[in-house]
């Protein structure tokens, strides 16, 4: 079902190009800071605030890559969708620096990490000469999620495994993208963005979390 998907979204892509004389095709890559966000998050990191710092909650850094197209609609407005491979998720970690304990070094941590493939739909606007801003939705299909924990003492992993959790979480995540760019003369293109998630992320409903996703990209349109 998904490569059909996907197949239908590239074949619409490059029917639009040869069709339309102005359209321009471009690649991006860039680094994701991604987070979860919800009331029951909210909750356990009110939680983890109290442990002075012991615990802390962190985003997930990972990258995105992939190509859009660029379809001039007039002089200021563009319609680019796109389709790229996207890193996200959620981590919490531990220095356990305890006074009596200090010398043994415990540190632990629990990390997700969410492999998807984004379709963002976007309309950018060229606001004054190469300065650009961009929002529209953007569908996401989940490829796999891991959990991975880990405990160390002294400096030696005691403890770090990794288990697929990827038929815990929905697979399609529905969402809004939206943020600024600059475009260069010469075709390099930079552009730093919000990826708001609107569809809760566990499938069986039983905590309340979404995708939030800053991300800061390079391109370049031939």
């Amino acid at each position: 079902m998904k490569r059909k998907i996907f197949s239908t979204v590239f074949c619409t892509i490059l029917a639009i190009s040869f069709a339309t004389a102005q359209v321009s095709l471009g690649i991006r890559t860039g680094v994701n800071f991604a987070k979860w966000h919800g009331d029951d998050l909210q909750i356990i990191e009110d939680l983890l605030d109290k442990t002075d710092g012991y615990l802390v909650t962190k985003g997930k850094t990972g990258l995105h890559i992939g190509a859009y197209v660029n379809i001039p609609i007039n002089g200021i407005f563009a319609f680019e969708p796109g389709i790229q491979y996207s890193k996200k998720g959620y981590s919490i970690n531990g220095d356990f620096q305890i006074n009596a304990l200090k010398f043994l070094a415990i540190n632990a941590g629990a990390r997700v990490q969410s492999h998807y493939i984004d379709i963002p739909l976007t309309v950018k606007a060229n606001v004054y000469k190469g300065l650009q801003v961009y929002a529209g939705p953007q569908v996401s299909f989940l490829a796999r999620s891991t959990l991975n924990a880990k405990l160390g003492v002294l400096g030696i992993s005691i403890f770090n495994k990794g288990v697929g959790i990827t038929e815990r979480f929905n697979k399609v995540d529905l969402g809004i993208t939206g943020g600024v760019g600059y475009q260069f003369d010469n075709g390099l293109n930079v552009q730093a963005g919000y990826d708001y998630g609107l569809s809760k992320l566990d499938k069986n409903d039983n905590y309340e979390a979404y995708n939030r996703v800053i991300k800061v990209s390079v391109g370049y349109s031939f």
